[in-house]
């Protein structure tokens, strides 16, 4: 299924749904942060995913980790709620999402970064490398949360 992500766009179509999704920053020991480039947009992105019924936030964070990295994590704290209204995103079977985000901040257990049916790459980058890469900026916005250090941040 694909997807447009808008951000502070008036051209963007009016959300229909509001789906909790929770995902991770997590940082390695050499202080690197984990990403995702999406099959769906091209973008890196933290992993993150749509919570299922039945889990916590962390479980549905943690499973979503390794789904779509391969790398399994422990949590360690919150990053942040973010829930902008001005980013919104439309997929191609008719819904239209407003963001609704759950990021926790976390390290890695075990596994290495591999792509998926999810993930065309994954892998592991320092802050200074991360300004070449094509990242949304709601993506950006979470990752300066924890540069920064300016966290917990909620919407």
């Amino acid at each position: 299924m694909g997807r447009t992500e808008y951000w502070n766009d008036p051209q963007a179509p009016k959300a229909n749904s509001l789906v909790p999704a929770c995902g991770v920053l997590a940082v390695n020991d050499a202080g690197e942060i984990l990403l995702q480039r999406r099959r769906d947009t091209g973008q890196w992105a933290l992993p993150m995913g749509k919570m299922e019924i039945g889990e916590t936030p962390t479980e549905c964070a943690i499973r979503e980790t390794l789904e779509e990295t391969g790398v399994e994590v422990e949590v360690t704290g919150l990053l942040g709620i973010f829930s902008d209204p001005g980013h919104i995103v439309a997929y191609t079977d008719g819904e239209v999402r407003q963001e609704y985000e759950v990021t926790f901040l976390a390290r890695p257990t075990r596994g290495l970064p591999t792509a998926n049916d999810e993930a065309s790459d994954v892998d592991w980058f320092t802050v200074g490398e991360l300004a070449e890469l094509d990242i949304h900026p709601s993506m950006r916005r979470q990752i300066s949360v924890y540069v920064d250090r300016g966290g917990p941040h909620i919407d």
